[in-house]
C-alpha cells in the first residue's frame, strides 16, 4: 500500500469499513488497520484504500493464475505499489494472503468496479498495473491474458476499449493507432484533438490532483509514455509537425 495510504497496524475497523471481499482480506491479514489520517474511523472508506487494495488482491490473484511469481514480475510489483519499509510486511502478507485464499477474483474485481463504476479511468488503471506487472517476464502468458480479459468484461469494458488498453502494453499487431483507440481515417487535425485529448485526461498531474497513492501516479505515468510514442509514431509517418 502506498505511502500516506495506510498507517500503522492498530485499532481501527478499516477491513469492517471496507466491507465486501477486500474488507475481508484486510480484516483476515492484519485484524484491522490505523489509517495515518484524520476523520472518522469507520466511516466512508478512502477511495485510495479501495484502489490500492484492490491491485494488490487482483495482481496477487493474476500470479496464481500463472501459477510461478518470477523475480521481475516481484519488481514490476514494487514499482507499481511502493510503499515504506515499515509497511512492506503488511502489503507482503496481504498479497500472500489473496493469492492462496479461496475466493475468486470476481469478488475483488466487482468490489473495485462498483467502487469506481463513474470513473472509468481509475478501472483503467488497475488494468494498465496488472498489465504492467504481466508482461515483466518478457510475455503475458496465455492465462494472464485470459485473466485480465475476464477482469476487463466485469470493469464494463468493450472489447474495442481492452484492445486499446491491451495495444500499450503489447505489439501484437503493432499498431499506433490502436493504442490512441483512433481510426486510421481520422484527418490530421482530428489525429491532433484525439491526442490532445488522450494526453489531458492521462496525464499524472490529474490523478495527483484527485489525491491518489503512488501506485496510480506511477501507472499514469506509463500509459501516458505508451501514448506518447504511438503519437510520435504516427506523426512520424504523416509527417506532421
Amino acid at each position: 500500500m502506498s505511502q500516506g495510504v495506510w498507517g500503522k497496524l492498530g485499532g481501527a475497523g478499516i477491513g469492517l469499513a471496507a466491507g465486501g471481499p477486500l474488507g475481508a482480506l484486510i480484516g483476515a491479514v492484519a485484524g484491522h488497520f490505523l489509517l495515518d489520517r484524520e476523520g472518522s474511523l469507520f466511516g466512508p472508506t478512502p477511495r485510495e484504500v479501495v484502489f490500492t487494495t484492490g491491485l494488490v488482491a487482483l495482481a496477487a490473484k493474476m500470479a496464481k493464475s500463472d501459477g510461478v511469481v518470477t523475480p521481475s514480475e516481484v519488481a514490476a510489483f514494487a514499482d507499481i505499489v511502493q510503499v515504506s519499509e515499515d509497511e512492506r510486511a503488511g502489503v507482503e502478507r496481504l498479497f500472500d494472503l489473496a493469492k492462496r485464499t479461496t475466493s475468486g477474483f470476481e469478488g475483488y474485481a466487482r468490489q473495485v468496479a462498483d467502487t469506481f463504476q463513474d470513473e472509468p479511468a481509475m478501472l483503467e488503471d488497475v488494468l494498465d498495473g496488472l498489465f504492467h506487472i504481466a508482461k515483466a517476464d518478457g510475455a503475458v502468458h496465455e492465462s494472464e491474458a485470459r485473466y485480465l480479459a475476464e477482469v476487463a468484461a466485469i470493469f464494463g469494458f468493450d472489447e474495442a476499449r481492452f484492445a486499446a488498453i491491451t495495444a500499450r502494453h503489447l505489439r501484437l499487431a503493432d499498431d499506433p493507432y490502436e493504442v490512441l483507440g483512433a481510426a486510421r481515417s481520422l484527418t490530421d487535425p482530428e489525429l491532433k484533438a484525439r491526442y490532445r485529448a488522450l494526453v489531458s485526461e492521462n496525464h499524472p498531474d490529474r490523478v495527483i490532483a484527485r489525491g491518489l497513492p503512488p501506485a496510480a501516479v506511477a501507472i499514469a505515468t506509463r500509459r501516458l509514455a505508451a501514448i506518447n510514442a504511438a503519437y510520435d509514431r504516427i506523426a512520424a509517418e504523416r509527417r506532421l509537425s
